[in-house]
């Protein structure tokens, strides 16, 4: 069946349904790494977006149900120049159509992902649509009518309803009720604004348990079971949106030792008196280039982001930590005195490559030196 893809500026792009007919909207973003395309349907920071894939030949080996990121599809739409039909691994259960077929995901192949990609870079990011049911006017006309990426709260729509714990050894959440394993090393608290599965499993690997908490939850909740620690989530939208986040952890900064990834980086930026601006086409890959300040190491990092914090407004301690390579943007921050860190980027990956992930060790070693586990 046909499909339609249609940008907002009025550039349309004929080609072949892939997944759910009919027809859906969101904010086009196009994503660089050559692998990776489960996780970045079900990573909760691409909601309310249309991601297309810079590489052309998606889901040569399938659907495999251990590699989710979150508990279902967060995309509200999928691009790509060809998907394959017969995949070749061991562990895949179903194809790329069909698993998007069984999650009412609409999308579209036989796209040029080239023009697409290049549309995006001279343009900036911008809403759009696809559809196998529309004519090119109708379709545009819905994407008038579509609410602006940047106006709606993200955060509520993916974060977890009520909270769970994720224990050493889990391999899925688990009630708060259920019962206790081994002792961890350290329990933390997470505020999840859109976490990835992959961040629960890095913190367990490390003999820690997770609670996670809404991201409407009160410093006091967060609080409530005295954690080690707090860790801020990633998580999609305009950080713009946030202002109840941002008075909850400012409650948090001085209580307790705190870790922040992606949208927990500029909630900090914003906790401490800066704010972040729109990105023209955003990080969004396996392959960013990043600079460590204080060592000069430089770190080939997985990134998926449109907004960046304004370095030049960070106040009461606060400092840039790491760059990006490529557009000189902030990519990660430390408080001076406070036991605070947090980077722009993914060092839990999923996908993307595992340079970073030594950040989840730092974390630890931080913690140690609070309570003075040296």
């Amino acid at each position: 069946m046909k499909a339609i893809l249609a940008l907002e500026d009025g550039t349309l792009f004929e080609g072949q349904s892939l997944g759910a007919q009919g027809r859906t909207s969101g904010e086009v973003v196009f994503n660089t790494g050559m692998t990776g395309y489960q996780e970045i349907l079900t990573d909760p920071s691409y909601a309310g977006q249309i991601v297309s894939l810079t590489y052309p030949l998606i889901g040569n080996y399938g659907i495999t149900p251990e590699d989710f990121e979150s508990r279902r599809v967060q995309v509200e739409g999928f691009v790509v120049r060809e998907a394959a039909d017969i995949p070749s691994n061991w562990r895949s259960t179903q194809t790329l159509a069909d698993f998007l077929k069984e999650r009412g995901i609409v999308g579209i192949q036989g796209v040029d992902t080239r023009a697409l990609t290049r549309a995006l870079r001279v343009k900036g990011v911008m809403m759009g649509a696809i559809s196998t049911q529309d004519t090119p006017e109708s379709l545009l006309e819905y994407i008038r009518t579509s609410p602006n990426y940047s106006a709606a709260d993200f955060a509520r729509k993916v974060t977890t309803e009520t909270p769970y714990r994720w224990r050493v050894g889990d391999t899925q959440p688990v009630a708060l009720d259920a019962p206790d394993q081994a002792e961890p090393r350290y329990r933390i608290a997470l505020l999840d604004f859109g976490v990835k599965y992959n961040i629960l499993r890095s913190l367990a690997n490390l003999n820690c348990e997770t609670t996670v908490y809404p991201c409407t939850a009160t410093a006091q909740e967060v609080l409530s079971q005295n954690p080690d620690g707090i860790f801020l989530s990633p998580g999609p939208g305009d950080p713009e949106q946030y202002g109840y986040i941002v008075d909850t952890v400012k409650r948090l900064v001085d209580k307790k030792p705190i870790m922040g990834v992606c949208m927990g980086n500029q909630i900090l930026g914003y906790a401490f008196g800066s704010k972040t601006f729109k990105l023209k086409f955003g990080h969004r890959g396996s392959n960013h280039p990043i600079k460590d300040l204080n060592t000069g190491r430089v770190y080939i990092t997985s990134q998926n982001h449109g907004y960046a914090v304004d370095p030049d407004n960070l106040k009461d301690g606060m400092e840039v930590a790491h760059i990006n390579l490529n557009d000189g943007t902030v990519e990660g921050l430390r408080h001076k005195e406070l036991p605070i860190f947090s980077i722009q980027y993914h060092p839990e990956a999923s996908p993307g490559p595992n340079d970073s992930a030594y950040f989840f060790h730092q974390y630890i070693k931080m913690l140690d030196r609070f309570y003075g586990n040296n």
